[in-house]
């Protein structure tokens, strides 16, 4: 989808998402019909948090459009860890399932670094394991986090050749911060990680030629942050009273990003919107790293899946 020529290009994240879920549906296919080996994703939930409940629903269904196994298995917030320990080890036993997710948060009583660290790295489709995190550093074959993947991949069919331009991330979480920076790294652009600390922020942003918004905190990234023509990939997903007085009073909200889309759209060359920018990319994204998990389990090389 394209805006005014004279703002940014909006870059259409549910548009590719739909086109990289059907080229894994149909490697996927290729595999299985030449090796026997049917993808298989196992999703674990435990309570009841409704946002995890949607998440969870909408990889399943997409999961299973994909001609993949789509295991959900879905556990009271009263479950000891010991338990979902046992149920990850099961998994990890368990040929026909090549990639495991565990739905977050998880609840108080649960440690969720020792689930995360219990699953098989070559089973660990979220990229969070300390060995997958060690391997995208060093630059060896994993799992990469599918939010900075999806990203990665938005920007590449974008872009093109990313090589020598200037990157910078707000926000250095181990979830998007940090591996976007290494996947940036290996793309040889010269990679920038800003966080709550950074001095004149908005002077930084305004040298990107890819500016990656990951910070969590609404519209903060602003139109004059930025600079003209640059690449912005907003991943925010933040919820806001609606503008409408009357709906807001009634408690009715709308999404935003962590850039200020009107502004910045007057600015820059490229630009994902919120809602349809990156968000369709994860559950995009976590499909193929169980393609490749699946591959790789059987050692055969997957597929390319770029556009």
């Amino acid at each position: 989808m394209t805006a005014d020529p004279a703002r940014a290009t909006l870059i259409d994240g549910k548009a590719f998402a739909a086109g990289l879920v059907e080229r894994v549906a149909a490697a996927s296919a290729r595999l299985e019909a030449a090796h026997g080996v049917k993808p298989g994703l196992a999703v674990v939930i435990v309570g009841e948090d409704p946002a995890s409940q949607v998440y969870v629903r909408n990889k399943g269904e997409t999961t299973q459009r994909a001609g993949m196994r789509s295991d959900t298995h879905r556990l009271a917030d009263t479950t000891s860890e010991a338990d979902l320990l046992a149920l990850i080890a099961t998994l990890n036993a368990d040929a026909g399932i090549h990639g495991i997710l565990v739905q977050l948060p998880l609840p108080r009583h649960i440690d969720s670094a020792a689930v995360l660290g219990a699953i098989d790295p070559d089973k660990d489709v979220d990229g969070f394991h300390v060995v997958n995190v060690g391997r995208l550093a060093v630059g060896l074959p994993g799992l990469v986090p599918c939010t900075p993947l999806g990203c990665l991949m938005l920007l590449k069919a974008e872009r093109g050749d990313l090589s020598g331009l200037n990157a910078v991330i707000v926000g250095r979480s181990n979830i998007v911060g940090k591996p976007m920076a290494q996947l940036l790294l290996a793309e040889s652009c010269t990679v920038t990680v800003a966080h709550s600390r950074t001095r004149d922020l908005p002077a930084l942003c305004r040298t990107a030629d890819i500016l990656v918004a990951a910070v969590g905190r609404p519209e903060m990234v602003r139109g004059d942050w930025i600079k003209p023509g640059a690449t912005v990939i907003d991943v925010g997903i933040n919820r806001v009273p609606s503008r409408d007085p009357i709906k807001a009073s009634e408690g009715k909200t709308r999404l935003v990003g962590d850039v200020a889309l009107g502004e910045a759209s007057a600015v820059a060359g490229r630009i994902t919107p919120v809602p349809g920018g990156v968000g369709p990319m994860t559950i995009a994204c976590l499909l193929a790293n169980t393609y490749t998990a699946a591959c790789r389990s059987v050692g055969v090389a997957p597929e390319p899946l770029d556009a």
